[in-house]
């Protein structure tokens, strides 16, 4: 059986990844069943300004959920929200 910590490192490495930033900050963790439910909080260039050639130093701040069996291997991830942050 996997802990939490493991649980917390798998998202953390995977997030990290899957896309391409640096910082990832395990915000929630819940183990429902044989499955692993965790938040994560996610800093990205925003995507607008960005697609417009804008530099700019606008993050916004995403919050995922990545689900993780019991051998953690990520089963899905889906961003769940953001809200605008400045850097």
């Amino acid at each position: 059986m996997n802990g939490i910590e493991n649980a917390k490192s798998m998202v953390v490495e995977f997030l990290q990844k899957a896309l391409d930033v640096k910082d990832v900050k395990v915000i929630g963790a819940t183990k429902v069943d044989n499955e692993w439910h965790v938040e994560a909080e996610v800093y990205e260039e925003n995507s607008f300004l960005k697609s417009l050639g804008l530099p700019t130093k606008v993050q916004d701040r995403n919050i995922y959920e990545v689900r993780l069996n019991d051998n953690l291997e990520v089963e899905s991830y889906e961003r769940q929200g953001h809200t605008l942050a400045t850097s």
